[in-house]
């Protein structure tokens, strides 16, 4: 198993050396720098899995040095202790807005140097590892999110919310005070033009959030939500969600990584409409259901659906939806019984739809 490695950041060599020999005795690797400047050259050219650092050094301080690595995506998720002689609550709650893990006053026993690292660790490997997608695995996640009693005045209790097929769960223009987990059930996302023309923006089911940037962003929503078949929600208040992203980096990070995955998801869908001819808009919607709702080696889309809602992913009229799906069966692409529609070859789909 590979050792762990510890950057020990210290300017006083007295310290920094009975530090790094505690580490050592306890199975770490330790890297050593003698200050800021040196620790953050060492943090960016070797791998770390946590860093120490004091406050009070030369040339680059123990607020610089967290400053830089929170910058570079590379360092950025690496755990990071403040150690200090200052014990003042002013320096402490400067350092974790600055968005450090943790804080030791010096002198430290060497049982509480080693309990905070381990649990940092944990926490940290556990985060990155994620959570199952169900209601299980959310309330792990609030729960291990709250750490340290950071959110004991959070309440805990989280509502579920049952809800029936085609059944509105927001609007566009609401204000949204919680934030949707979708437990059971298949959700997708919309907004309406000028014209009365419906647009999908995002295809959601088991395991994601709903609504939470709007929530983030105080404001209201651009979109609105409808179920697609009967829906469990669990709802988390803003204010807990709120809690967990400005006292906890290790929820923020998974949170940002959610939502670029959603933007990146979301430019790829508007860019396949802006470009694509109407038989491969089909053909992109039904591989993005496919992909999104079916078990794997399931050939089914993995969600009924009316051939209205197919048209608003698509992007097109109804009949024109409804003429290309019989071309694709003719060409042995698809199969169709009623509102199930079935993908007998996935290969030519992917060539029809990315030529």
């Amino acid at each position: 198993m590979r050792k762990k490695t510890i950057l020990l950041i210290e300017d006083d060599p007295d310290m920094r050396e009975n530090t790094a020999e505690i580490l050592e005795l306890a199975n770490f690797h330790v890297l050593k720098a003698a200050n800021g400047r040196e620790g953050v050259d060492l943090a960016r050219n070797n791998k770390a899995d946590l860093v120490l650092c004091d406050i009070m050094m030369p040339e680059l301080d123990g607020y610089g040095v967290l400053h830089l690595l929170g910058r570079d995506p590379a360092t950025a998720e690496t755990p990071f202790i403040f150690l200090s002689a200052k014990a003042e609550r002013s320096d402490m709650r400067k350092g974790m807005e600055l968005g450090a893990d943790d804080y030791l006053t010096k002198p430290f026993e060497e049982g509480e140097l080693l309990n905070a690292i381990e649990g940092r660790l944990k926490r940290s490997e556990l985060f990155r590892k994620g959570f199952d997608k169900s209601m299980e695995g959310l309330n792990d996640f609030l729960e291990s999110a709250r750490g340290a009693g950071a959110l004991d005045e959070v309440a805990r209790d989280r509502k579920v919310r049952a809800l029936g097929r085609k059944e509105v769960i927001y609007h566009e223009g609401d204000e949204l005070r919680t934030v949707h987990f979708i437990n059971k059930g298949k959700v997708r996302t919309f907004r309406i033009n000028s014209d009365g023309k419906e647009l999908v923006t995002g295809l959601l089911g088991p395991g994601d959030f709903l609504g939470y940037m709007s929530v983030v962003e105080g404001g209201r929503t651009n979109e609105s939500a409808e179920t697609l078949e009967e829906c469990e929600l669990a709802q988390i208040p803003r204010e807990e969600l709120l809690a967990l992203l400005y006292r906890d980096r290790d929820v923020s990070m998974r949170f940002i990584k959610m939502l670029t995955r959603d933007v990146k998801d979301k430019e790829e869908a508007l860019l396949d409409m802006a470009y694509a001819s109407v038989r491969q808009r089909v053909a992109q919607a039904l591989l993005r259901l496919h992909k999104r709702y079916a078990a794997e080696r399931d050939q089914s889309l993995g969600v009924r659906i009316s051939r209205e809602d197919l048209a608003t992913i698509v992007g097109t009229a109804t009949e024109s939806l409804i003429r290309t799906l019989s071309d694709l069966k003719g060409s042995g692409l698809i199969e169709m019984h009623g509102r199930d529609i079935h993908l007998t070859d996935l290969r030519g789909l992917e060539k029809l739809a990315h030529p």
